[in-house]
């Protein structure tokens, strides 16, 4: 039985410019934490080898500190093994990155930097498929078909990049063929560059990033444990939570009548698990603007309990009764842009970014409206 740990796309480095205060270093930080809980997973499966199929560094330039860190995690955890596979994010065009890293790899830290074998046990033999450039256009592991190794030995395959219509980058092809592990007779293949885990076949796997950085996965980090009883054997794959941070897109659908305060904090989640969550709330429906201005109030009431939460309103239309615009003013020249606003929110002949900039002033205006009222 050969045991190993596959995971991959740790990103580290990643600098979240897109949040503020000290979120981006929070985020940062636990993707370096990641590498102490792969080990420790490693342990408790009997696991000796860790597989990063790729992009462990976000960048082709992470600071220095960043790889210096992480080799020196990696060295704290042997004799665990870990095998580092260039990504697009960090392929071999970093010729300084990998020139550094072959200089400060510790002995328990493998760099597939090369298309040729690697002796990972007796009789296990890892082929990995390094990226070459960010869009090398082309299959890379195509040569693990026709090398050779002795019969019964157990072949791993590592590659990092698109397919199916799997790539986090959304441009590339379908460029490793689905079919690969059965051509080249691997036990199984280690996938990386899909930040969500998904199996494509019984042999061949997609681990997801153990630290999700966006809202586009619902599913929570995992890397997997695998172990081979053969080379014939399929594999026995368990998935394992490795994410510190929770990255959650919450639908919130208002119907007329319902009361979004009561339906938001259904929603929610519980209150000691909001400091380790980012929340996208996506309210849809229609609601009038009374309850849009009490959702807005209760969201930013909400929000200093998360690491992040947001509201995205786009979908959700506005009811407007008459009285409504009338607590806006009952005429002058407030009462005419809340008429206008409203006409506007509604005009089909306009884009929908323009729709949506009409209701959100004019649910911004009876805010503040309501905000000056005596």
């Amino acid at each position: 039985m050969f045991r190993f740990l596959h995971s991959s796309d740790l990103h580290l480095g990643k600098r979240f410019g897109n949040f503020a205060g000290d979120l981006p270093g929070r985020l940062r930080e636990a993707r370096h934490g990641v590498i102490a809980r792969l080990a420790q997973h490693a342990r408790e499966q009997g696991a000796g080898t860790i597989l990063l199929a790729g992009d462990s560094f976000d960048t082709e330039t992470p600071a220095p500190e960043v790889r210096r860190q992480a080799l020196a995690e990696m060295r704290h955890h042997a004799p665990l093994t870990w095998v580092l596979l260039p990504g697009n994010h960090d392929s071999l065009q970093a010729a300084p990155l990998w020139a550094a890293l072959k200089a400060e790899a510790p002995d328990n830290v493998i760099l597939a930097s090369e298309p040729r074998p690697l002796d990972l046990a007796p009789g296990v033999v890892l082929l990995p498929a390094p990226c070459t450039t960010r869009r090398p256009g082309r299959d890379l592991t195509e040569w693990m078909d026709a090398h050779p190794t002795p019969e019964g030995t157990l072949r791993l395959g590592l590659a990092h990049g698109a397919i199916r219509s799997f790539s986090e980058d959304a441009v590339a092809g379908e460029v490793i063929a689905p079919d690969r592990a059965r051509r080249a007779g691997l036990a199984y293949l280690a996938l990386g560059d899909w930040h969500g885990a998904v199996e494509v076949d019984p042999r061949t796997r997609y681990s997801g990033t153990p630290e999700p950085d966006r809202f586009k996965h619902a599913a929570p980090g995992t890397a997997l444990a695998v172990s081979l009883a053969g080379a014939e054997a399929h594999p026995e794959v368990q998935a394992l939570p490795t994410a510190s941070f929770a990255w959650r897109e919450l639908d919130l659908h208002l119907l007329e009548g319902d009361d979004p305060i009561a339906a938001l904090a259904a929603l929610l989640p519980e209150e000691r698990a909001r400091r380790q969550t980012l929340a996208r709330l996506v309210a849809t429906g229609r609601t009038g603007l009374e309850g849009q201005a009490a959702l807005q109030r209760a969201v930013a009431a909400a929000a200093p309990d998360f690491a992040f939460l947001e509201l995205d309103a786009a979908g959700l239309a506005t009811a407007c009764a008459p009285d409504d615009l009338d607590r806006i003013d009952r005429g002058g020249a407030l009462r005419a842009a809340a008429d206008a606003l409203l006409a506007e929110s509604g005009d089909g002949s306009r884009s929908a970014e323009e729709r949506e900039i009409a209701r959100a002033a004019l649910s911004r205006l009876y805010s503040l409206a309501q905000a000056s009222a005596p």
